[in-house]
């Protein structure tokens, strides 16, 4: 097995957290049939599934300036309000930040929430799994994605796929390996095609040949553990060999004009394939938003790469009519100081952050919470991550508080604290 390292990206805590790519391997240095093999010798009888809804979870690495983007303070101090304006949306009484005017002209579709308290990490993790990496370090929760990975059925597409590589948040913790995210970007995307020069023919051949190995051992082991290995090599064979992965990512087969709208931000538009072809839950990032400098020569070149990405991403599901079961989010780890610090950036802020929300059948067109009048603490509707996912989940069909065995045969539960937000559903 072989793993490629991507592109590093250090924060300010001298911490890197490096994308790391495994040929042909769902984040772990395990074939796609061991995989399979993994997550049918994990299944359990009777257990429920999710609906076929989809997520798509954009996340902002290093932790986005609230008040610079949803919740923008106008009437605060200079040394606060920073050097941005709201701009009015299509939605009465809500405004957001000028560098958004994509999303302004559709917010009947978009909603933020304002007021999700937070922690001080550098880490994917509170966002993806309801809990600090802390608190996450010995107790193994699982994301988001590998819970959506344990309940959807077996098919043609990987049911939970990573767009940015690996991350701690993306863990399936207590739910095994076989619950990692698929990462097909870079050189394991050329993984996904036949290699050159090989015919259709040829693979058959191949096959065949795997074929006589498997009938030598299976007459060895009389057990039949070997047929039931054949099984879970044939569909892993099958599904990178029918492309559906690789035809999805392929930008190619879109329209020019289509290609044109994502360009700089085709993670977008491969996202909404991904769902598209069938898969549960799709993870992917833009940017880097550790602004202890420069706060604002940075988000002037940001803001409008995550508007037209965003914005197209749910226009696209709503012409397609997938609107509805297709439910986005985007933040970040924390928020940033209101207060600009003296090299003109924002330092982190746990009391508060914002995130986009979009589609799912949940209700559209409004705010949610609001902070104090320097953006600095919740004034009213404090929520927190857990909630935020608890609502997400209910979005898919998942009872947020259903229970897998972990590893020792004790029920956990997906979440604590998990209590939808009323306000959207």
């Amino acid at each position: 097995m072989l793993t490629l390292w991507g592109k590093q990206q250090r924060f300010c805590d001298g911490m890197t957290r490096r994308n790391f790519l495994k040929i042909g391997a769902f984040g772990a240095t395990l074939s796609l049939a061991d995989v399979l093999r993994a997550r049918a010798a994990a299944s359990e009888p009777n257990r429920p599934t999710s609906s076929n809804k989809a997520a798509i979870m954009v996340f902002l690495p290093g932790g986005p300036p609230h008040i610079d983007m949803y919740d923008l303070k106008p009437e605060a101090p200079a040394e606060y309000r920073g050097e941005f304006r709201p701009i009015a949306t299509n939605v009465p009484g809500v405004q957001i930040c000028e560098l958004f005017p994509m999303q302004a002209r559709m917010w009947d579709r978009l909603a933020v929430i304002r007021s999700i308290v937070s922690v001080d990490e550098h880490s994917d993790v509170l966002v993806n799994t309801g809990y600090s990496e802390a608190q996450n370090r010995n107790a193994h929760h699982p994301s988001f994605g590998s819970v959506v990975s344990r309940l959807r059925g077996n098919g043609d597409m990987p049911p939970f796929v990573s767009l940015r590589g690996m991350g701690l948040g993306l863990e399936p913790g207590y739910l095994g390996v076989a619950h990692r995210a698929f990462t097909p970007n870079g050189p394991a995307f050329d993984n996904l095609r036949l290699a050159n020069g090989v015919t259709p023919q040829q693979v058959d051949e191949r096959r065949n040949l795997l074929n006589e190995f498997d009938t030598l051992r299976r007459d060895i082991d009389a057990s039949g553990t070997m047929a039931g290995l054949d099984a879970f090599q044939q569909r892993a064979f099958d599904m990178v060999a029918s492309g559906k992965v690789r035809q999805a990512l392929d930008l190619s087969r879109e329209d020019v004009r289509v290609r044109d709208r994502y360009r700089g931000v085709e993670q977008f538009l491969q996202a909404r394939r991904l769902v598209e072809a069938g898969a549960g839950c799709v993870t992917l990032s833009i940017g880097g938003w550790d602004t202890h400098d420069r706060n604002f020569v940075q988000m002037r070149q940001q803001l409008p790469q995550v508007d037209r990405g965003i914005s197209n991403l749910i226009q696209d599901l709503t012409d397609r009519g997938m609107d509805q079961d297709v439910v986005t989010i985007m933040w970040g780890e924390f928020g940033r100081t209101p207060r600009i610090n003296g090299n003109a950036g924002r330092d982190h802020w746990a009391p508060v952050m914002s995130a986009l929300v979009a589609g799912g059948g949940l209700r559209m067109g409004q705010a949610i919470g609001s902070t104090s009048a320097r953006a600095e603490q919740p004034r009213d509707r404090r929520c927190t991550a857990s909630q935020v996912l608890a609502t997400l989940y209910r979005t898919l069909g998942i009872d947020p508080a259903m229970t897998f065995t972990d590893g020792t045969g004790r029920p956990r539960h997906i979440l604590d604290d998990r209590e939808p937000l009323a306000e959207l559903m």
